[in-house]
């Protein structure tokens, strides 16, 4: 997470992190994690037309940027596509529904990439069970390249405050092929409020937010060294740290400045929310969920082409016992007897973030 220079100041009152940030000519340019932000210019030289496809889709959403895939090369013009549990997020997704999500990402980003480079990629979904791979894609031709896949390079999920002006009725119908779009706005206060009231559950639940202060990189080597997780870079964020003000003992510590500062920053960012773009699914089996992520990872490249920002609100959704209630309001609130949501998203106008860290395609490739 990164956070913009007026919000620094703000919080942080401006002077000390000024100074941290100015202590040597030239620190706020050497701060950015090139080394984890190069995975963003793909492979487009590699010969294999599955390395092309995979340099694409390791840029794919996915929850606590966990990038839980693994690739099998071993046979020719297939990848075996598994999920790493080693990634998985036992207190937070104990199901790993939202990790499933996050394949469902990967397989529409890998598919979409083949077809731009004029291949077409069939999927056997779980063709062992739910304890095998999630996928066997079979590369073959024919593929066409879809317009959303234009938008692959500058999709961002932004967490950042929406400007305070209503999204467009234009891209409002544009997106309700992909989402229910929620703009009512009755209906947007009550999920301001209840966005709000799952991420203090989460936050002030020490073992649901040990989980996420675990995963954050604090800084450009952690970030480099470990380019997944929550990512707390930047010349300011480095600057509070080299002063002691952002440690993870303080993350961990809800009567800290650095802890009531996040929640504030939080708070501030959840309600300023024009809209929501809901996915439901008829049931939550597996593939509902993987179905679910190739929706996401859709909806995310026409928000962008749209230029709108779009930022999932998970917290709501959890399936561990101190978010039962908020969890079922919501699905009161959004979905019929018998459905599931499965993602639900801030829907704005906001500023385009970085793009986060991955880990480069290689070393997501087993067996090849």
């Amino acid at each position: 997470m990164k956070i913009s220079r007026r919000r620094a100041i703000a919080l942080f009152g401006g002077g000390l992190v000024l100074a941290a940030a100015g202590t040597a000519a030239g620190f706020a340019a050497t701060r950015t994690p090139n080394a984890a932000i190069a995975p963003w210019s793909p492979a487009a030289r590699e010969a294999d037309p599955r390395r092309r496809a995979l340099s694409y889709a390791i840029l794919a959403p996915n929850p606590h940027n966990r990038q839980p895939w693994l690739a099998d090369l071993r046979q020719p013009d297939r990848i075996v596509i598994h999920r790493d549990s080693a990634r998985n997020l036992p207190m937070t997704d104990p199901h790993d529904r939202q990790l499933t999500i996050g394949m469902g990402c990967f397989v529409e980003l890998l598919a979409m990439a083949a077809a731009a480079d004029g291949y077409a990629v069939d999927f056997a979904f779980f063709p062992e069970g739910e304890s095998g791979p999630v996928a066997v894609a079979t590369f073959g031709e024919g593929g066409k390249a879809d317009p959303l896949f234009a938008h692959v390079l500058d999709r961002r999920s932004c967490k950042e405050p929406f400007e305070a002006r209503a999204v467009a009725a234009a891209s409002v119908a544009a997106l309700s092929t992909h989402a229910r779009i929620v703009d009512d706005a009755a209906r947007v206060a009550e999920l301001r409020e209840l966005t709000w009231r799952a991420w203090e559950i989460e936050a002030l639940t020490p073992r649901t937010y040990r989980e996420s202060v675990e995963l954050m990189r604090f800084g450009k080597a952690e970030i480099e060294a470990s380019p997944d997780g929550i990512d707390l870079g930047g010349a300011f964020l480095e600057g509070m740290m080299a002063f002691g003000l952002l440690t993870r003992e303080q993350q961990l510590d809800p009567s800290s400045m650095a802890f009531r500062q996040g929640v504030e920053i939080y708070r501030t960012m959840l309600a300023a929310t024009p809209a929501y773009a809901v996915l439901t699914s008829p049931s939550n089996g597996r593939l509902d969920q993987v179905e679910a992520g190739r929706r996401w990872l859709r909806l995310n490249l026409a928000t962008t082409g749209l230029g709108l920002a779009l930022h999932p609100v998970s917290q709501a959704l959890q399936e561990y016992a101190e978010m039962d209630g908020t969890r079922r309001q919501l699905h009161d609130l959004l979905a019929e007897p018998g459905q599931t949501v499965q993602m639900l998203g801030r829907l704005g106008y906001g500023p385009k973030p970085a793009p986060s860290p991955r880990w480069p395609v290689e070393t997501r490739i087993v067996n090849g």
